[in-house]
């Protein structure tokens, strides 16, 4: 309820809870789970809370997780902003912002690691890293919007050919 950093920023929080605390999935399912998050529109720890709560709990599980995940960040938002609004420029407001922002920084950047990690094992490092500066290449100097970056790797995954079949000689079984 007081994550600070938006949706990215809980995230390493909901995986701690989900896959170390409770086990309820692997950390290879809660890492494909964040990145289909990350290809649908909307804010991610709702869209995490969603489908972990109907995993866990069928539909009224989904329903729970999702008025969990919303409706106490709107009552406190609303909250904190009527009141913040008045005290916005006091020093201790404008350093407890500010010391808050390198925290959630590593854990962002923590997350990215385990990312880059996982991609390692998958494709090696070479593959890895030549990808990495790529995407790296078109987001940050050519501005293309993650969007259109996300669809054309889903495209790709979709698309490319598959080599186990034809090691074995085009059968699909």
């Amino acid at each position: 309820m007081l994550g600070y950093g938006g949706g990215p920023g809980s995230i390493p929080l909901i995986h701690k809870e989900v896959v170390e605390k409770y086990k309820w999935m692997s950390d290879e399912d809660f890492s494909d789970l964040l990145a289909l998050s990350n290809t649908l529109p909307g804010p991610i720890a709702t869209k995490l809370a969603g489908y972990i709560g109907h995993r866990i709990a069928g539909f009224w599980g989904m329903l729970n997780a999702v008025i969990a995940t919303t409706l106490p960040t709107i009552v406190l938002m609303i909250v904190l902003l009527a009141s913040l609004s008045s005290i916005k420029d006091v020093a201790w407001v404008e350093g407890m912002t500010a010391a808050v922002v390198p925290v959630v920084g590593m854990m962002l950047a923590v997350l990215t690691w385990q990312f880059f990690d996982k991609a390692r094992k998958g494709m090696g490092w070479l593959q890895t890293a030549i990808m990495s500066v790529l995407i790296f290449v078109l987001l940050y100097f050519l501005n293309i919007h993650p969007g259109i970056l996300i669809g054309v790797l889903i495209l790709f995954a979709l698309f490319k050919p598959n080599k186990a079949f034809f090691k074995e000689g085009g059968s699909s079984s």
